[in-house]
């Protein structure tokens, strides 16, 4: 059992991450489980899940919101365009939101943050607008605040996230070719002067090279003091400051 008031994070493969708050409940960001090569074993069933934060429309984000929303009568947070699609879908629970926004769930503040990257998903062989793609800041009851950029291209307002947020910990993504690669990763832990980063959306098919040892050498190499944090999916983890 969680003993500290950090949550305790299940990292579940590409960039989907489950977390667990000291109170007990479950949210989960991304859950694309379902068709996910590194997502482990039972990842796509859950005993409990309140709230399901939506970065943005890509398959390999949203496959399993849709399921489990129904499933476990969870809110689901996405931006407002998506909202509306799920809703489309069935949903019951959404809260539709938009950059530079904050609205409260589960004793959370939860902030959505630019992300650079496009936004869509294919229905019935055509593609459709998904809405602006997004990051998200969350800030428990105790102060502890984490960033999920997202799927997202290194930006300057960047810094602006840490200073108006200031985060304790980022998940970033270091795939290269769709997202950041770990250079640009280990700049973006600076710009956000982040004490923690946890490598995300690597490893999960060929084309995404870059690898969590490059992001550590990088950051060595520029002087910056963020810890890189190598989570194994399906691993827990709970910060200890």
């Amino acid at each position: 059992m969680n003993r500290t008031n950090h949550p305790t994070f299940t990292w579940l493969g590409h960039a989907a991450l489950k977390f667990e708050l000291p109170s007990g409940e479950v949210a989960v960001i991304d859950p694309f489980l379902s068709g996910n090569p590194t997502a482990p074993a039972g990842a796509d069933r859950f005993e409990r899940l309140d709230l399901i934060l939506v970065t943005h429309a890509h398959g390999d984000h949203i496959a399993d919101v849709v399921r489990l929303a129904r499933e476990h009568d969870a809110l689901v947070v996405a931006q407002y365009d998506l909202c509306q699609w799920f809703e489309s879908r069935g949903v019951k629970r959404t809260s539709g939101m938009n950059l530079g926004g904050t609205q409260q769930a589960l004793g959370l503040r939860i902030s959505q943050v630019r992300a650079d990257h496009s936004s869509s998903f294919e229905h019935e062989g055509r593609i459709v607008y998904g809405g602006l793609a997004t990051g998200y800041v969350i800030k428990l009851e105790g102060g502890y605040t984490f960033y999920h950029s997202g799927d997202t291209a290194l930006f300057s307002d960047m810094s602006l996230i840490g200073e108006l947020h200031r985060p304790d910990l980022a998940f970033l993504p270091i795939g290269d070719h769709f997202t950041m690669d770990p250079y640009q990763a280990a700049r973006a832990c600076r710009l956000l002067n982040v004490h923690r980063v946890v490598p995300i959306h690597w490893g999960t098919f060929p084309l995404l090279t870059g690898r969590p040892e490059t992001l550590i050498a990088q950051l060595r190499d520029h002087g910056c003091a963020t810890e890189v944090v190598v989570l194994e999916p399906g691993e827990p983890w709970t910060p200890e400051d």
